[in-house]
Formats: structure tokens, sequence, C-alpha cells
């Protein structure tokens, strides 16, 4: 979502800025005969008719001196629409954008960018509601997409990164640790099937030591490499039955240890299977 929501602010942006260019510079001070730049926040604000940019776009509101500044409303030629407060010819303070596509952002500006809380409402149905920095989702915030999936945790630079829960549409919930966009670092996978991983993730992947459980009862508890059993790890069946060893692409590979009510002895397995037990 967060590539989804950027795109189209960084894209008007730039077009705004190419439109704006001229006429902001020459709004940026005004001199008196001494050559001594007055400065504009020293001046009151007024309501002056609506002004028309070169490129199209009207102001209508507040200003100061010859800066937008106060509450205002600019619209371009293609329909988009900011409405809210300015300062020194930029978005700051609070303010609604409507993009030409209808997608919304609405929340607090600074320096023309979205800063601190804001929501954008893509016209798709996504929702991000949370902190942003420099246009960018980052801090803590919540993602709500129409399938019923939610996230909420902490971004940095539009990314999920830190701490976060993410709930899909069946049910399956995943809390824990994020790295730009994936799941990675420790955390706890739920299925919607009742089945349980806790522990180690890397990239999206079971990677490292944890412990999956089922809902009949079997348990594992010991290494993962890329989402398969691999080093050493115990399987518990949950009916007596247990292996204590080694493990290799998801099999039992190696030397291990079976053992049924307690009872048991040593031998070799070679891709799941047991080739032989060693001599007591």
């Amino acid at each position: 979502m967060a590539i989804v929501i950027q795109k189209y602010w960084r894209s008007y942006r730039e077009r705004r800025k190419a439109t704006d260019h001229k006429i902001l510079c020459a709004f940026e001070t005004e001199t008196v005969e001494s050559g001594i730049t007055i400065n504009q926040d020293d001046k009151p604000r007024i309501e002056k008719p609506t002004f028309t940019f070169p490129g199209g776009a009207t102001y209508t509101g507040e200003w100061r001196g010859n800066s937008r500044d106060g509450y205002g409303i600019q619209i371009w030629p293609d329909g988009a629409k900011y409405e809210g407060e300015w300062k020194h010819n930029k978005a700051n303070g609070r303010g609604k954008f409507t993009h030409v596509n209808g997608d919304i952002y609405e929340g607090e500006w600074e320096n023309d960018m979205s800063n601190g809380y804001g929501v954008y409402q893509h016209v798709d149905g996504p929702k991000y509601e949370g902190e942003w920095f420099n246009d960018k989702q980052h801090g803590y915030g919540i993602e709500l997409w129409p399938d019923g999936s939610i996230y909420e945790g902490y971004f940095q630079n539009s990314y999920k990164h830190g701490q976060g829960k993410y709930i899909w549409n069946n049910g399956q919930k995943y809390e824990g640790d994020w790295f730009q966009n994936k799941i990675s670092g420790k955390g706890i996978l739920i299925w919607a099937d009742g089945r349980k991983y806790e522990g180690d993730f890397y990239f999206g992947n079971m990677h490292g030591r944890g412990i999956y459980t089922w809902p009949d009862g079997r348990r594992y508890e010991g290494l993962y490499f890329n989402d398969k059993k691999h080093g050493f790890g115990i399987y518990d069946w949950g009916d007596g039955r247990k292996y204590e060893g080694e493990w290799e692409n998801g099999k039992q590979h190696g030397r291990g240890y079976f053992s049924i009510n307690k009872k048991g002895k040593y031998g070799l397995w070679q891709k799941g299977k047991r080739i032989s037990w060693e001599e007591q």
C-alpha cells in the first residue's frame, strides 16, 4: 500500500512545483527602496480576490504580503485540490489534499509535505491512518484493506518496520518484528487452522530457532533454515513417540534418538528414512 500511496503524491508534487515555480520566486520576499527585505511574518494576514497562476491553478484564501499564508484553497486545472493551512507559500498545518483520481490525504503538513498525523484514503479502498514524516509513512500507524486485512504497528520510510501485528482476512495473524515490509526477526505466526510458530524469521521465512505446534498435539522445537527443519530439532508426535536429532531440508537426516514412551535408541536417518540402528 505504501508504494501506491506515495507514487501519486510524489508525482503530483513534482508537477505542482513546475507549475508554480516562477510565481513563487516572485512571492518569496518583498523589498523597499532601501534594499532592506521586509519580514513577511510582520505583516497582517488579509484575504484577496481569487488568484490565478500562470499554469491555471487558482488560490482563494489568506495572504501575508505576497505569500499564501493562513487558510486557503488551491485548485489545479486537472481538478486536484488542497484546502487548509499555508505558511510562506507552502502547505503547513492542517489540510486536506484531494488527488485528481479521488485519493484523499487529510492531516498535518509541514513544508509542503505530509508530516505528523494524517489519514490517506485510497479511492480503491485501502486506508492508512497514522504518523508521517516528509511524505512517507513513518512512526506508528494502521493500514486497512478492503478485504478486511489489517496491519497495526510501526513504519519507517513507508515500510512496515519494527514491531507490528498483521491480521489476514482468513483469520491468520502474525505479531512481531518487521524489516522493510518483510516478516523478519522474532515473532509469532498463527494460522487459521490453529497451527502456531513462535521463533525466528528471516525475510518471510521461518529461519533460526523456533517452536512449531499443531492442533492435534504434535510439536517441533529446534532449528529452521528457509522455512524447513534444518539442524538439530526435537519432534514430538504427541502420542508417546519422539525424535531428537538432526534434520536436513525438512526431513530427519543424520544421527538421532527415537523413543516411544521414553524408551528408545540411537540410529541414522537419511532423507526422512531410518537406515540403521546403533548397536547398544
